[in-house]
């Protein structure tokens, strides 16, 4: 529950029974339930489901008190009724996207709602989605969590990588990125062959996109695509931070 009102309060106006009067605040954070549980929900009725299945404490006996036994799941899902309305924007080139749902892959599922997934397949032929935190983290939890409840099955996955990313697993330090260093890249590549494997396992064809800077050489480059090439799989270098749609057509149309 989002309410920037609540960050900077000022509290104990009640007297002395009630303590100092001093000013203070909350902090809103994404590391809630409430957050995955939106984004996992197929419809209001759903998500008051979800909601009330939430576990706020424990009784004396050791058993769960959840929000439906105290009655909150109805007041949470009126609050959060306008929330579970995908917000459509567009990109500088006019294309529709949905941005709906925020829950971190490192406390939660990592992926935006099931709602706006839903949503976009039935208006459009082609959908991309993307889970956060690596595929060992984001992808694996897209796979195992939001497609196994939602019913979803990808056709494709991408797996992104930096030349900057590999060389620093292949151990140059982070002041040194922007100096060529091939052999650098290629030891880091061990990485990306990991997570290769990883999407691999559920059953996808995968593909690699080299996210491009603007420091990557031609050699470094090079060495990225033959290792993947090794792996069995493909990697095309994306430009689309700088030639939007164009720089990345070879990509959308593999």
């Amino acid at each position: 529950m989002n309410d920037p009102g609540v960050r900077d309060v000022v509290v104990g106006l009640g007297g002395v029974p009630n303590g100092f009067t001093r000013q203070t605040g909350f902090d809103i954070t994404v590391a809630s339930e409430v957050m995955a549980v939106l984004c996992l929900a197929a419809d209001l009725d759903d998500l008051r489901h979800r909601l009330g299945n939430i576990v706020i404490g424990y009784r004396r006996d050791r058993g769960p008190v959840t929000c439906r036994d105290i009655g909150a799941d109805g007041a949470m899902t009126v609050l959060l009724k306008d929330a579970m309305q995908p917000n459509l924007v567009q990109t500088l080139e006019h294309t529709p996207a949905f941005v709906h749902g925020g829950p971190f892959a490192n406390i939660a599922h990592g992926c935006n709602s099931v709602i706006a997934t839903r949503t976009a397949l039935a208006l459009a032929d082609f959908v991309v989605t993307e889970a956060g935190f690596g595929a060992d983290l984001g992808a694996e939890k897209f796979f195992d969590i939001k497609c196994r409840k939602a019913g979803l099955a990808p056709a494709a996955a991408v797996v992104v990588a930096t030349v900057r990313a590999l060389k620093m697993n292949g151990g140059v330090a982070r002041a040194d990125l922007g100096r060529e260093n091939v052999s650098a890249v290629a030891e880091g590549c061990a990485n990306l062959g990991r997570h290769i494997t990883n999407v691999r396992a559920f059953g996808v064809p995968v593909v690699v996109a080299i996210n491009h800077f603007a420091s990557d050489t031609a050699a470094e480059i090079a060495a990225v695509k033959d290792y993947v090439a090794q792996v069995g799989a493909e990697a095309i270098l994306c430009r689309h931070w700088a030639e939007g749609s164009a720089g990345i057509v070879e990509l959308a149309e593999r």
